[in-house]
């Protein structure tokens, strides 16, 4: 508390980069991993990627060790105006006392999480397309073949126009609005139990870090199916007039996923996510909480 919402949106802008500069090459794996055998029941399908690690390596030798870094530009920007957003209203919230009461945290931490994810849904659009693209031995799920990311951005505004930005984007919101309700309730009390309880001490960087890691554990389970699915959603094709080729919406993917793939078809790359997103919760909210004391 005690730092001015318009000095959150800055300072959240900030730490989302810094974090996502460090992460991204778990962001590329994840995306292949999540794209793997889409559609297509167990064991039927080639797997050119295997496990986090063996993922990395399959990527390094298809494009290159800078292939690890795919889509940064387009992340670095989706994270700045996300993570921007995201703070900015969080930071109302706090301001205005809605946190304080019973749920108020998970609440204005969903709401803040939606319209940070309507706000920074094209660039993330874009992150997708080009994580995704890779040689065609190697290619999962469908490849847009963008050459750059003013390149995709124009590409998609030219073939669907100004809605075609925020294609995918009702993946993202449920996507976004779990995952910030569950990292900013599970941080916020984490890092208090372990003060409390006086393992590390109230604002030390330990205590921080202790909340980052164990929010980074509970958001990997409750946002994995809905990673999933944003991911299936912006990478897909689509035909003329904008309407998915695999996908008609939310509720389609999932029933298509679940039936063609399993249930489990839904936690595709979980190791990849959590290896991303715990170090990226414990970043982005250490940058957060270090700035905002500073």
């Amino acid at each position: 508390g005690g730092v001015p919402p318009a000095t959150d949106l800055v300072l959240g802008a900030t730490a989302g980069c810094l974090a996502c500069f460090l992460t991204n090459p778990l962001e590329v794996v994840k995306t292949r991993l999540q794209l793997q055998g889409e559609l297509q029941a167990p064991g039927t399908y080639p797997r050119p990627y295997r496990g986090v690690l063996r993922a990395a390596v399959a990527v390094c030798r298809a494009d290159g060790l800078w292939g690890l870094q795919k889509g940064l530009a387009a992340g670095l920007l989706y994270q700045g105006l996300m993570n921007g957003v995201r703070f900015y209203c969080y930071s109302h919230a706090e301001d205005a006392g809605w946190t304080g009461y019973p749920g108020g945290t998970v609440a204005a931490g969903a709401v803040a999480g939606a319209v940070g994810a309507v706000v920074g849904s094209p660039a993330y659009l874009v992150k997708t397309h080009l994580q995704a693209q890779t040689l065609s031995a190697m290619a999962v799920g469908h490849q847009h073949n963008h050459e750059s990311i003013s390149g995709a951005f124009k590409s998609i505004y030219q073939q669907h126009g100004v809605v075609g930005l925020w294609r995918g984007v009702t993946g993202a919101v449920p996507r976004v609005a779990v995952g910030s309700a569950v990292q900013l309730a599970t941080f916020t009390s984490a890092k208090d139990w372990v003060s409390e309880r006086q393992w590390f001490r109230k604002g030390s960087w330990a205590a921080v870090l202790a909340g980052g890691m164990v929010s980074g554990v509970a958001v990997a389970v409750a946002m994995t199916p809905f990673d999933v699915i944003s991911t299936r959603l912006y990478n897909q094709p689509v035909d003329a007039d904008g309407t998915g080729k695999l996908y008609r919406g939310f509720l389609d993917c999932i029933l298509q996923i679940s039936s063609r793939e399993g249930l489990l078809g839904l936690y595709k790359g979980i190791g990849a996510v959590y290896l991303r997103l715990g170090p990226h919760t414990v970043l982005s909210l250490f940058f957060w909480d270090k700035l905002r004391n500073i």
